[in-house]
């Protein structure tokens, strides 16, 4: 299944160039919403139209454009180039007959924001966080929107976690907070699969190898242009597991929002463009159900977020 479109009103006005950062305008009200593709042998990287059913293949009309999004971020390129290829339409594919990717490949960062729900901290009863609590995924655990998601038998404990990812756009360190939208890409959706089991009583407390199995972060296929979300606390944000919705919140639940989060981080490590940061799950995750409930082979994992779409990932067995 591809990211659904879901209708979202347009920032018209373009942040202005300050310390290097570039603007991305807009003017021409072309939805920015980034793909990366497999078309047969062929990787590439697209604007998605039509709904989600079509794509314009950017790195087909221009090949000095790169195939991967984390190359295009570092890449020097013109948002005017790509408005242009858009409006020229010269090589348009169309979604089902293409495979769509995760739309980051290989960041060098993938950093997640822990309690960072009211209610997910209220479901375990614990204190809003005064300061941003962080982790880490592997950037190997990244999988596409569709791809499954891998059981091990080294866990009885699988858990759920769905999520708005932010995308860093330009290197990013000693930003303030007011400046801090300007090193942002765009959003994404993704999943911070977790064992509850190896988070909570093994590997000495210690979150990585929890946070980090293989195939442990599903990543949304498009990644929307900050221009097309002019207030990400805005956003609702859903989870489903075999069609019964376990989780149902809005981004306006975030204790630390998108500007601080990265200033803050921004202030301790050098964000990279195309390093991703997951902002924190709502409440409904299954480990503070009860009774507790956890992933099963068989199981169907749908996760939505507003403006950006939706996701679907089978869990299978490892082998």
């Amino acid at each position: 299944m591809s990211f659904s479109r879901i209708s979202c009103r347009f920032l018209k006005n373009a942040i202005g160039i300050q310390n290097n950062v570039r603007s991305f305008s807009c003017t021409n009200h072309q939805a920015m919403r980034f793909v990366q593709y497999r078309d047969g042998c062929d990787r590439g990287l697209g604007i998605q139209l039509n709904g989600g059913e079509s794509i314009v293949s950017l790195s087909g009309a221009d090949p000095t454009i790169p195939v991967d999004m984390v190359s295009f971020l570092h890449s020097e390129y013109s948002i005017e180039r790509i408005e242009k290829i858009i409006k020229e339409k010269k090589k348009v594919l169309q979604s089902n007959q293409v495979e769509l990717l995760p739309c980051i490949t290989k960041p060098d960062k993938v950093i997640c924001v822990g309690l960072n729900y009211k209610g997910h901290c209220d479901e375990q009863k614990k204190p809003y966080p005064i300061e941003p609590f962080f982790f880490s995924k592997f950037p190997s655990t990244i999988i596409g929107p569709n791809d499954a998601v891998r059981h091990s038998s080294k866990s009885k404990a699988l858990d759920w976690e769905v999520e708005m990812a932010v995308v860093i756009g330009s290197t990013c360190k000693n930003v303030d907070i007011d400046d801090a939208y300007k090193y942002v890409f765009g959003y994404t959706i993704a999943q911070d699969i977790s064992a509850r089991d190896w988070q909570k009583t093994r590997n000495n407390g210690q979150w990585l190898i929890a946070k980090s199995m293989d195939t442990f972060c599903p990543l949304g296929s498009v990644l929307v242009h900050k221009n097309e979300i002019p207030d990400p606390h805005s956003l609702q944000i859903k989870c489903s597991i075999n069609g019964v919705m376990k989780q149902s919140g809005s981004t306006e639940e975030l204790i630390h929002r998108v500007d601080k989060l990265v200033s803050f981080l921004s202030n301790l490590i050098t964000l990279l463009p195309g390093d991703i940061i997951l902002t924190g799950t709502p409440s409904g995750v299954g480990v503070f159900r009860e009774p507790k409930e956890f992933l099963k082979v068989g199981d169907i994992i749908e996760s939505e977020i507003s403006c950006i779409g939706k996701m679907q990932n089978p869990v299978i067995a490892d082998k």
